[in-house]
């Protein structure tokens, strides 16, 4: 589904069916009794898969505070396979909801609620920002203790008041510890509980990683010296994302792409251009404006997420726009040039040291926020991220590959 359609049902339809929960909730509602044991958690997280990476240190402190909680999470379907990767819940304990279409969804929504109901939830965690859609499941799912976003006094982006463990949206708090507040908030049901919680310090990785046997990446590696026998024989190799996914407005020019690639070429570097099926057009371009043999299209290769970080084991660099490769490259031992603008890496960083967030604080920038469901004012015409020039980063990509460790001779 369009993700503005989406948007509209969420803006018109949402608010209305939020008001109707709360007072069903206020004369009907069970309260929570906070010396139950919470022994069955639902983590909902319906939106972009680098939120999982960046939710890492939010598992590993349900599992600290509630060590004998089963972990189950809530997704759509299409962003289910970070999860299933990193293995952060049994496959019984995922479910999935397909939104390709209306009538899709509002099944998959009749068939997952029916499912999680039967699971007698303790607890669920919300994690969107302020998503009617994700707020409505979490009451529906049945658990007793329901903790999210709340926007508290602000104006606007009413979601309802049936959460019973809330806690306020901080717009100037890394995502990663939002997330883990909302694990703290499941043992504290009084206002304001933020207060009590503990002073926590931004985790420097996400405590994740992908492993691979060696009989996997053996066979990976014969297929990259067959079919780009070029990026192969290079010295150091580099990936670039260029697409911008759901959100073009966060995608650095094609062209600067292009003349960064052509000066890391004529360096004696390999460039690859990995990306989505649609992304295709965009790569060719790249590669046509950088004119060089060392440019090479790897858009479509890697046809999932596991053959994705299997690349970045064999590469040095990922130079990438916000989103989600940025966060899987953390998962790897890969350096990373990641552009914000559009978004802050203050609060959507990766988290990994070998990741550097380029940045020109334009004053517009960021424009996309949970204030207005990332749905932008701009025009079009992303200067907070056309005024990075390539000069720039290409000086810094230079330094990051100098900073490289030997990769693993498995991967040569």
């Amino acid at each position: 589904m369009n993700i503005n359609t989406q948007r509209h049902i969420d803006a018109w339809v949402g608010p209305f069916l939020c008001a109707l929960v709360s007072l069903w909730d206020k004369y009907f509602g069970r309260k929570p009794n906070p010396s139950e044991p919470i022994q069955k958690v639902l983590v909902i997280m319906l939106s972009e898969m680098g939120s999982m990476v960046l939710a890492g240190p939010m598992f590993a402190h349900i599992q600290k505070n509630h060590p004998d909680a089963q972990i189950h999470i809530l997704q759509l379907k299409r962003n289910q396979s970070v999860a299933r990767l990193l293995g952060l819940a049994p496959e019984s304990h995922l479910h999935g909801i397909d939104d390709s279409g209306l009538f899709s969804l509002l099944a998959g929504l009749v068939r997952v609620l029916w499912r999680l109901r039967s699971l007698k939830l303790d607890a669920v965690i919300d994690c969107e920002l302020f998503s009617r859609i994700s707020a409505l499941l979490a009451y529906g799912c049945g658990a007793r203790v329901r903790t999210g976003f709340t926007p508290h006094t602000q104006e606007g982006l009413y979601r309802g008041s049936f959460f019973n463990a809330a806690i306020p949206y901080n717009p100037y708090r890394h995502i990663t510890l939002q997330f883990m507040a909302l694990v703290d908030a499941l043992q504290s049901l009084s206002m304001p509980r933020t207060k009590a919680m503990p002073v926590t310090l931004k985790p420097l990785d996400s405590g994740l990683k992908v492993h691979f046997s060696q009989g996997q990446m053996s066979d990976f590696t014969r297929e990259l010296h067959r079919d780009y026998p070029l990026f192969m024989k290079a010295d150091k190799r580099i990936l670039f994302y260029a697409g911008g996914g759901l959100l073009p407005i966060r995608a650095w020019p094609a062209a600067h792409y292009a003349v960064l690639a052509k000066a890391l070429c004529e360096q004696g570097y390999a460039v690859g251009i990995i990306g989505l099926p649609e992304d295709q057009a965009l790569a060719q371009t790249i590669q046509s404006e950088c004119g060089h043999a060392n440019c090479l299209n790897f858009v479509g290769y890697t046809k999932n997420l596991e053959a994705l970080t299997r690349l970045f084991f064999h590469s040095d660099l990922l130079i990438t726009n916000d989103g989600g490769p940025g966060h899987f490259a953390s998962l790897t031992p890969i350096r990373t040039l990641m552009f914000f603008g559009p978004e802050t890496s203050a609060l959507y960083g990766p988290l990994t040291p070998r990741a550097v967030a380029l940045e020109s604080h334009a004053a517009c920038s960021p424009c996309l926020t949970a204030y207005n469901h990332r749905a932008t004012p701009c025009d079009g015409d992303n200067q907070c991220l056309k005024q990075i020039l390539p000069a720039q980063v290409l000086e810094l990509a230079l330094t990051q590959l100098a900073l490289c460790e030997p990769r693993d001779t498995a991967y040569a």
